[in-house]
């Protein structure tokens, strides 16, 4: 069955343009709490996680709470390969999924027919696969005609739509969610909030980034709270919410 298993995980981003003894810099490791580092070559270090260490299994929707900045984007991207451990390790068990970046692998010059088919083949999709959901996909997304049309003449909230239609016409396993996405206009948001539920009913293991309580109480069953790169807690939704709270005061 899918599961996640970190140990010490950590990841740290050289920001090369900021120099280490540059007068911005100074500043901001006085308030980055020791998050923000220069190498001995002088190359700006900024500790995203920081030794975070869980295990999740088959069942579990995990909710990723903490302020802006705290590691849960960060943490979203390594468990979708986009980023690697700096130190420590993570084991994904699991086809993942990630609706973070919904423009991600989208060609303005290819029609949006043709970016079903590159989206779809990055997402890990046969060539069967695709042949077998493009016309579901294409009815979803409500675009009719405009399939047919490279994508650089869409709008914003076109081109959103027919990535979220593609996004979730696949299964995954392991499902990675930065909040939730409003979907193009009034209409179309309805439908896709359905969508999204019964996408995330699919998978096996979820994990959701929001600064929404309400969304995490009725969504998750584990919380883990980030901060500063660090693993604060991880366990019960309400206990973890509750402790979350009170740190603000």
């Amino acid at each position: 069955m899918p599961f996640v298993k970190a140990n010490n995980l950590s990841v740290e981003m050289p920001i090369y343009e900021l120099s280490g003894r540059s007068m911005k810099m100074q500043l901001l490791k006085k308030l980055s709490t020791g998050r923000i580092n220069a190498s001995p070559t002088g190359v700006t270090i900024v500790k995203a996680l920081q030794n975070v260490s869980f295990e999740v299994h088959d069942g579990d929707r995990v909710g990723l709470i903490g302020r802006n900045g705290s590691g849960k984007s960060t943490l979203l991207r390594v468990l979708g390969g986009i980023y690697e451990p700096s130190a420590g390790n993570i084991v994904v068990d699991g086809k993942a999924v990630a609706l973070l970046e919904m423009g991600l692998g989208m060609d303005d010059t290819l029609t949006g027919y043709q970016n079903i088919k590159l989206r779809g083949m990055l997402l890990g999709m046969s060539s069967e696969e695709i042949s077998a959901k493009t016309p579901e996909i294409a009815e979803f997304t409500d675009l009719g005609d405009y399939l047919h049309l490279p994508i650089k003449t869409y709008s914003s909230g076109m081109r959103v739509r027919l990535a979220f239609a593609i996004s979730t016409a696949i299964h995954a396993e392991l499902l990675l969610l930065d909040e939730i996405i409003g979907v193009g206009d009034a209409a179309f948001i309805g439908k896709a909030n359905t969508r999204l539920k019964e996408f995330q009913q699919r998978a096996n293991i979820v994990f959701l980034a929001s600064h929404s309580n309400d969304i995490i109480a009725e969504m998750c069953n584990k919380v883990m709270w980030l901060d500063a790169g660090e693993l604060r807690y991880f366990g019960d939704v309400k206990e973890g919410l509750k402790v979350y709270s009170e740190s603000f005061y």
